[in-house]
């Protein structure tokens, strides 16, 4: 058999094109080995083999290679064709497949529940030859619609709608046809075309006529393979919303205190009835480190792959065998669940002990069946270790492993034999993980039966007291601590704790730690939420040393020398004067108060003209807070160690930690008494380099350093890819999101567009997730009672209201943001439950502000928000439910 492949692509000068493939001819998959393509002319390539015995199927892609070295490949999946059995010669025409305009289409948000097709015709497979085998991707054909391929001849209809030739759904979102080459002759124009089947509506092809050449000779036992077209749809982009809550804070009449897996379905069942499609959560990760309300914090996982076990359904396991025992918990359940806020130790306490008896009771039969058998094994690679962490966190009583022993620092060997010995404590947290797995399993696939989505969400750090820390510290920078600059949230910088990440050192296995994250995530979420993707470009980065955010630098960076700060910018940097805090007379009375003198005594040394240096026991804020600690809290300590941190964070530049003797303006610096005793001149100097180092110097390499890693970690699963893109926005970063087609996050009360108050939701684009608010910000009603001068001018200009604002934000006002959400062009409305309801003046919770799921500025801060209705009570509330779906319809969402 012959096969011919054609293909074209126009190249720049000293460009070649090559075919690799699954067989000998086409290099065994090796681009060395590929087949190089001859230039015919008119931007055609083409290439020939000869095949004596030919595998079922053939899988083969194409790159371009430049004079320079450069490869360029093909995005997605190969090519591929099936033997056709009487085939003298196949010939193969391709089409270059780029990253399509609507790659989000081809996402399992789309694929498996928006446009979600149940019964898909069979394969469309070429039994002989004399066909042609038209293939085209078309994701965005809805279940309610065909696709047709209409065209110039009688067997496409002769450009009648009715008379055209119905494709095969079979490979969606690829689609086939069949058309035997005797019903064409010579060359052939035709178009693809979807039609509802239920209204008649019809979106033709948004392009030229295109062109298939028949001409093959009669007597030859030719097939034609087109493959690699896309349909372009002339109808507008579709748009749909959703409900953005934590699972913990769900409510229903059946659960244990908190929102479970199996609470999922019940959202669920209140989206489908509201037309809504998304529903978004916070991460679902284990988080037990302290045993402690502390562990409520969601964002500081133990580990990036297991699930945490406050989430399991206890009842779906199993019921226990003692009625005495089923009636203990089904009173702590009710005592639980009649609480206005989670309980967070109770909740995790009892919880755990029921999962011990009901494994004590079943967990010998479970673990031998076939299920558990195969998760484990699918598993195995984060499982053990996860469990062995477990095993010794509660032995040593803590989960710094730095304090246990022999244990302390990671060794395999040492893990398989603690895990063989200790079998049953082991296999106790793979019977929990198991359920885990399998409820949430049951919640996604009921979930996607229902047409939702479920939106996840990935920290952007990992607990320096994690698994993954602890098994693979090489990955970490664990001398640096994430953050974030000073913003609207915190106007100290916010330090997370978490460890950055060693790009370099994740680099060199292809991001197999990532990529394995997002697959093991990508088996329960089909969108997710990527938490603070500036850390992709780069991250806000804390000495271990220091405790507040301001004193934090970019990784990575382009650091200042002292000759280009004098030569570039004219501004003579000191260190003496300008990397130590700036500590005067006038400072000490400002900080210290009637406790001056005696903090003059106790922390500082004079060094010379009027001014002061820090002592070395409290010259670092870590220190400061290790001097403070036992110490009582009284107005004077607390006052000191106030005023010890603010001391510290007065400088104007930071060292690099790699590049010793370059620097990094310190962010806000203008807020130092260390500027403000600069002169004028040496002031505007100082603004000249901080400005074009925070906004300007770094667009380019940030761009870069991240187009190194997003392609590789968006592009390992199917799921659609959502940015947290607020706070200090480089232009490097709207231009790779767009790049990438990750949707970004617009929030009206805090605009992207520089000088303005309120964000415009009729102008937000397409590819973007727009919401009222988040989690980490107040609902409507709250952020509207906060200011009311500022919800005056909202009234007026964003309302377009006459007259005095009322002073709460009333249910008409909430009703009127929401509808402009949902107007809005964005592709997703994902709006907080609270602000959902508060449209409603019989549904909604009396007071606003304990509506507040977290609040950032407070690093303590206990998450234990739960919804104050139940949903089922949800459920029946028709006219509410019938009121929202008509919105979310009127909107032309869903």
């Amino acid at each position: 058999m012959k096969l011919i492949f054609k293909i074209n692509y126009r190249t720049a000068w000293g460009e070649r094109l090559y075919v690799v493939g699954n067989i000998a001819a086409l290099g065994n998959g090796e681009r060395s080995k590929a087949l190089p393509l001859s230039y015919v002319g008119d931007g055609m390539w083409m290439a020939s083999v000869s095949l004596v015995r030919m595998k079922t199927e053939i899988c083969y892609s194409y790159f371009v290679v430049s004079d320079k070295g450069g490869i360029r490949a093909e995005w997605g999946n190969p090519h591929r064709f099936r033997k056709v059995k009487d085939a003298e010669c196949v010939e193969l025409r391709d089409s270059w497949q780029e990253r399509p305009a609507d790659k989000y289409y081809y996402s399992t948000m789309f694929s498996s529940v928006v446009f979600r097709r149940e019964n898909r015709a069979k394969d469309v497979i070429m039994p002989i030859s004399r066909y042609a085998l038209v293939r085209v991707s078309a994701p965005s054909v809805k279940p309610n619609e065909d696709l047709l391929i209409v065209g110039n001849c009688q067997m496409l209809g002769n450009w009648d709608v009715s008379k055209a030739l119905k494709m095969s759904d079979s490979n969606y979102p690829e689609w086939r046809a069949l058309i035997p080459l005797n019903a064409m002759k010579g060359v052939v124009e035709y178009k693809f075309v979807k039609r509802n089947r239920e209204t008649g509506q019809e979106y033709w092809d948004n392009c030229d006529n295109r062109i298939l050449d028949v001409s093959v000779p009669e007597e030859q036992k030719h097939a034609i393979i087109v493959s690699g077209l896309k349909f372009c749809d002339s109808e507008r982009p579709w748009r749909g919303a959703g409900t953005a809550i934590p699972v913990f804070s769900i409510r229903t009449e059946d659960d244990f205190g908190v929102g479970d897996f199996l609470s999922i379905k019940k959202m669920v069942d209140w989206l489908s009835e509201t037309g809504q499609c998304v529903l978004q959560l916070l991460p679902v990760n284990d988080t037990t480190l302290t045993r402690t309300w502390m562990d409520s914090y969601p964002y500081n996982a133990n580990s990036t792959f297991a699930l945490h076990p406050m989430y399991l359904n206890l009842k779906a396991i199993g019921e226990l065998k003692d009625i005495n025992r089923r009636r203990y918990y089904d009173k702590i359940a009710d005592e639980l669940n009649s609480l206005p806020q989670v309980d967070y130790e109770r909740v995790n306490a009892e919880k755990s002990h029921y999962a011990r008896e009901i494994y004590d009771e079943i967990g010998g039969t479970v673990t031998r069946t076939n299920e558990f058998r195969q998760f484990v094994e699918e598993n195995i690679y984060w499982l053990k270790n996860y469990a062995a962490f477990c095993f010794l966190r509660d032995k040593f009583g803590t989960a710094d492993f730095s304090n246990w022993g022999e244990n302390a620092v990671f060794n395999q060997a040492q893990i398989d034999a603690l895990c063989e010995a200790n079998p049953k404590e082991i296999e106790f947290v793979y019977f929990v993980q198991f359920y885990l797995h399998k409820q949430l399993r049951e919640a996604r696939d009921y979930a996607h039966a229902h047409g939702v989505a479920l939106k996840g969400d990935i920290p952007i750090g990992i607990s320096r007291t994690s698994v993954d820390a602890w098994t693979n510290p090489e990955l970490f920078n664990m001398d640096f601590q994430a953050g974030a600059p000073p913003d609207d949230f915190s106007k100290e910088g916010q330090n997370w704790g978490f460890p950055t990440y060693n790009w370099e050192r994740m680099a060199s296995d292809g991001f197999l730690w990532w990529k394995n994250r997002m697959r093991k995530m990508s088996e329960y979420f089909d969108l997710y939420r990527i938490d603070h993707i500036l850390g992709f470009f780069r991250i806000w980065q804390v000495p271990i040393s220091e405790i507040h955010g301001l004193l934090g630098r970019f990784y990575p960076a382009l650091p200042l020398s002292v000759e280009e700060l004098s030569k570039r910018y004219g501004f003579h940097l000191q260190p003496e004067e300008h990397l130590s805090p700036y500590i005067t007379d006038d400072t000490v009375e400002e900080l210290f108060g009637n406790y001056a003198e005696a903090a003059k005594s106790r922390f500082l040394r004079p060094i010379g003209n009027q001014r002061y240096a820090l002592k070395d026991s409290v010259d670092t804020q870590r220190k400061v807070e290790m001097y403070f600690a036992g110490k009582s809290a009284s107005s004077q300590n607390r006052i000191m160690e106030t005023a010890l941190y603010r001391l510290i964070d007065d400088v104007l530049f930071v060292e690099d930690s790699v590049e010793k003797g370059k620097y990094h303006p310190r962010i806000a610096a203008q807020s130092t008494s260390a500027y403000a005793a600069l002169p004028e001149a040496e002031q505007a100097a100082f603004n000249a380099a901080y400005n074009d180092f925070y906004y300007h110097r770094h667009n380019e390499y940030w761009f870069e350093e991240a187009m190194k890693k997003l392609p590789e970690l968006v592009e390992s699963t199917d799921m659609l890819a959502c940015g947290e893109d607020l706070g200090m926005i480089p232009d490097c970063v709207p231009m790779a999101m767009r790049e990438l087609q990750i949707l970004s996050l617009e929030i009206q009360r805090m605009p992207k567009i520089l000088g303005i108050e309120f964000g415009e939701p009729l102008r937000y684009p397409y590819l973007s997730v727009c919401t009222t608010s988040t989690h980490d910000m107040c609902g409507i009603r709250q952020w509207w009672e906060e200011n009311y001068e500022r919800s005056q001018r909202f009234f007026r200009i964003m309302l377009e209201q006459q007259g005095e604002a009322p002073s709460n934000a009333e249910p008409w006002i909430c009703d009127s943001i929401v509808d402009r959400h949902l107007k809005s062009p964005a592709m997703l409305a994902i709006l907080p439950w609270q602000d959902w309801i508060s449209i409603d003046g019989e549904l909604r919770y009396s007071n606003p502000c304990d509506e507040q799921i977290n609040e950032p500025s407070n690093p303590r801060h206990y998450w234990r928000y739960r919804m104050h209705l139940t949903v089922e009570k949800l459920l029946r509330s028709a006219v509410f439910n019938s009121n929202l779906r008509n919105k979310v319809r009127n909107a032309g969402r869903g």
